[in-house]
């Protein structure tokens, strides 16, 4: 898998260089840097912009660019042994998935399920989450249903979130949850809604349609990651 740009790059130097199997720069970078690069032990190519940008797609590589391990997701049944999962129910922009990831690690949760989705770009995923996608645990798992009857039969509280819900502020969380995030422009379907415990919501204070899905599960992980 290839990955570009020098956040990503200098985050896995940092954090995974266990990851990292060659390097390629199109750019001349100072020496200090360049040694941390030698010391990975891993080759060194030097390459024209034209074909780090076709290495990138077209993406703002930086000079920057990294092959490494391929992706290993986390299996399934891993994820029940944790407290707080965030389960993202048809989501496709890599972009909103990439800052979802990046933002639930922040805020403490220990999981993420990704459902109703064939497959993604995870080198774009691993770009937009700042790494962080290389630190969090993150499960593929098409059928939602078996995810959803799984979890609660592991002792889980399922929280979908819809326009219809309660305030999130007024909700206690205690014990181990689940936060259910649906696509931006379709929201989570009935059956979702029906098989969760209960649904929640962002209580605006000016009127307006909604929030960006990444803001809102900013905002959701936030209210939800300590209980009151």
């Amino acid at each position: 898998m290839i990955v570009y740009g020098k956040q990503i790059f200098l985050y896995l130097l940092e954090k995974h260089p266990e990851l990292v199997e060659e390097v390629y720069l199109s750019k001349e970078i100072d020496k200090k840097l360049f040694s941390k690069v030698v010391k990975l032990n891993k080759e060194i190519k030097r390459v024209d912009n034209k074909k780090a940008q076709a290495m990138a797609k077209g993406g703002n590589h930086q000079g920057f660019l990294l092959k490494i391990k391929e992706f290993v997701f986390t299996d399934f049944k891993d994820i029940k042994n944790r407290d707080f999962v965030l389960v993202l129910a048809g989501l496709t922009d890599v972009g909103n998935i990439g800052a979802i990831i990046r933002t639930a690690y922040s805020l403490g949760v220990d999981a993420v399920v990704i459902t109703m989705v064939n497959s993604i770009n995870l080198s774009v995923v691993a770009r937009t989450s700042s790494g962080a996608v290389f630190d969090m645990p993150v499960c593929m798992f098409k059928d939602i249903g078996t995810v959803i009857n799984e979890l609660k039969q592991s002792s889980f509280k399922i929280y979908a979130a819809d326009m219809d819900g309660d305030d999130v502020r007024d909700v206690d969380f205690t014990g181990k949850r689940v936060l259910i995030l649906g696509s931006e422009g379709e929201g989570l379907p009935n059956r979702v809604l029906k098989s969760s415990d209960k649904k929640i919501k962002i209580n605006m204070q000016r009127e307006f349609d909604s929030l960006n899905v990444s803001v809102a599960c900013a905002i959701l992980c936030d209210r939800m990651r300590d209980g009151k």
